[in-house]
């Protein structure tokens, strides 16, 4: 057993290897692992046969396409909900505010997990909603973390059209938000879905850097003014962050 798990160990000490290195050479995996040239030939002889590493033309390794199969098959499986209810709760009690997460379908966002059981006065929200993109942060935060091709192509499909009395029906303001969400990593709603109802959301990305929901702190109007938005606002950006490390998002 132990021989097996020093065999195991090994292995993956030159795996990881790949995670700085797009490519390296024989005598460059030597140097970096530390280990007897004999052993590093054994275990690159076995992860190549077995597909996890190949060798071009140029004599230098690199990852196998066998990996694309397995992170294909593990992102699938990823349940954002599932991963991110954790993270809500901590924040829903910490904040004592409503907490969303929200995904894309099409030209809408939808509600898929909402936590509100420790706020005074419930917001009409629920698991299901449906809401348009540009309006109410949690919406726009994934509207502003797409391509900016995407993007153009959404402004053209849609009529912005008022829900609330501060629903943004603009599209210079529109995309002046859309810029600023870029900037700071949230972006701020003020009666934009419902009157006296305020939000400040950001964006969850997937392993391959596309933002793939937003999660928000929502609640009334009052409780969403100067420092308290600014701490809101960092709380919401660490909860974000940590959803998308546990998908595999890597920041660059």
């Amino acid at each position: 057993m132990g021989n097996k798990n020093k065999t195991v160990m090994r292995t993956m000490t030159i795996l990881d290897l790949f995670d700085e290195h797009a490519e390296l050479s024989f005598q460059k995996i030597i140097e970096l692992s530390g280990m007897p040239k004999t052993s590093v030939y054994r275990m690159l002889m076995s992860l190549e046969e077995m597909g996890f590493v190949e060798k071009g033309d140029d004599a230098k390794y690199r990852l196998g396409l066998i990996f694309l199969k397995y992170g294909h098959l593990v992102s699938n499986r990823l349940d954002i909900r599932q991963i991110a209810y954790p993270f809500m709760e901590a924040l829903h009690h910490d904040v004592k505010e409503a907490v969303n997460l929200i995904i894309r379908q099409g030209n809408e966002a939808v509600y898929i997990e909402k936590l509100d059981t420790e706020q005074r006065v419930r917001l009409y929200t629920s698991i299901g909603r449906r809401s348009p993109l540009y309006a109410g942060a949690c919406s726009r935060i994934i509207l502003s973390f797409l391509s900016d091709e995407e993007i153009e192509k959404y402004l053209v499909s849609v009529e912005l059209t008022a829900l609330a009395k501060g629903t943004v029906t603009d599209e210079k303001l529109l995309c002046e938000k859309i810029q600023s969400a870029r900037i700071t990593g949230y972006t701020v709603s003020h009666s934009e879905l419902e009157d006296y109802t305020s939000a400040i959301a950001a964006p969850i990305f997937d392993y391959k850097g596309d933002v793939v929901a937003g999660i928000s702190i929502a609640g009334f109007e009052a409780n969403y003014q100067d420092e308290a938005l600014s701490s809101f606002a960092e709380k919401i950006k660490e909860t974000a962050d940590e959803i998308s490390r546990r998908l595999g998002y890597v920041a660059v």
